[in-house]
């Protein structure tokens, strides 16, 4: 005769259907007692047809899992982690990263299933959150050392032309002085978002984009169209609404001047696109909602060779870019606790904006 089938009260581990993550409890033994929604779906199984089986049956290796467990029942650890494969009723095993955890009730052990795409992306998350961290501190540190020789060698410039008179030295030295003020000015938009005080008030983002939109086309009048793709059903949400009119163009500005080519043949393409994200992690932390708003342009893509380094301060793969843009709109955006990520490849580059939603 078949194993009786275990079905506990749902509502004992009903906390484990909010997570997006895979999430099973079982026994000391291995048999499962709850699988969350996710991992339902992940099997292709309900949870009814799942409980009282193996776990480890699901896995194309289930000696690791059993090892794991027994690790668990002899408390060799507190928690154990391994990479894996988990089968699937409907579709090819799924790459996972497993994490077996013991609980506070000795006959039961969590295990929490991450597929590989959604472990790399949280890691590339954490990169970006330090590397704008590190950038911040970067920035504000080099731009108080050149801004304060700047002034110095300006106004030293200044007192020597005075005492020229060859029209020719005079020259020389508005040389000096207009590089000078080149690079104030550039250490001025390092030094803005940190100057600048934090405006809050209510932002509706369909208005940001439709203020961007309208820049860009005044810019680029012909042979580039901006699409709008909106979920009109967004909240509005607590904000800085220019420092995110900002942040936007930068990313559409960039956008816009990497579609030179299909500009000049007529077939440049940006479109804005907002949805609503469900049940979110980024920055470590859970959202319930959160705003995604995607930049996405037909143009050559981001250059290999700056990809995991677009956001770093100074890096542009434009001639004669400042490098600035990225850097200031994931600032702007990491200042609402939001996130901005790239993936881009020749044909399509999409820009997507991460927001905290109330």
């Amino acid at each position: 005769m078949p194993a009786p089938k275990v079905v506990l009260p749902p509502s004992k581990f009903q906390a484990l259907d909010l997570l997006a993550t895979l999430v099973a409890v079982v026994g000391a033994d291995g048999t499962v007692l709850f699988v969350n929604a996710a991992l339902e779906d992940a099997l292709g199984l309900s949870r009814r047809s799942v409980a009282g089986a193996q776990l480890a049956d699901f896995f194309t290796e289930p000696a690791q899992l059993v090892n794991a467990l027994a690790g668990a029942k002899d408390n060799e650890f507190a928690a154990l982690r391994y990479d894996a494969w988990l089968k699937s009723l409907h579709r090819d095993p799924l790459p996972v990263h497993v994490v077996v955890a013991q609980t506070e009730v000795p006959s039961e052990v969590v295990v929490e299933l991450l597929p590989l795409e959604q472990q790399s992306r949280q890691d590339r998350e954490e990169r970006l959150i330090g590397q704008a961290q590190a950038n911040k501190e970067l920035i504000r540190n080099l731009a108080h050392e050149i801004k304060n020789p700047l002034g110095g060698i300006r106004g030293a410039a200044q007192l020597l032309q005075m005492e020229l008179d060859s029209r020719e030295l005079i020259e020389y030295t508005q040389v000096i002085v207009h590089e000078a003020d080149r690079l104030q000015t550039l250490v001025d938009r390092l030094l803005a978002p940190h100057r600048r005080p934090h405006l809050v008030g209510d932002v509706n983002i369909h208005e940001v984009c439709e203020r961007v939109r309208a820049l860009i086309l005044a810019e680029f009048p012909k042979g580039l169209r901006v699409v709008r793709d909106y979920d009109t059903s967004l909240p509005e949400f607590r904000g800085d609404r220019e420092q995110l009119i900002q942040a936007l163009l930068n990313i559409a500005h960039n956008g816009a001047q990497a579609l030179a080519g299909r500009v000049a043949a007529g077939d440049a393409c940006i479109t804005f696109r907002t949805r609503v994200a469900r049940q979110v992690t980024f920055g470590k932390q859970r959202y319930r909602l959160a705003l995604e708003l995607h930049v996405i342009d037909n143009g050559p893509g981001v250059p290999d060779s700056i990809k995991d380094r677009i956001f770093y301060p100074l890096v542009s793969g434009r001639e004669g870019g400042s490098g600035l843009g990225l850097t200031l709109a994931q600032t702007f955006v990491q200042q609402h606790h939001g996130l901005i990520e790239c993936d881009s490849e020749p044909g399509h580059t999409d820009f997507k904006i991460l927001i905290p939603l109330p």
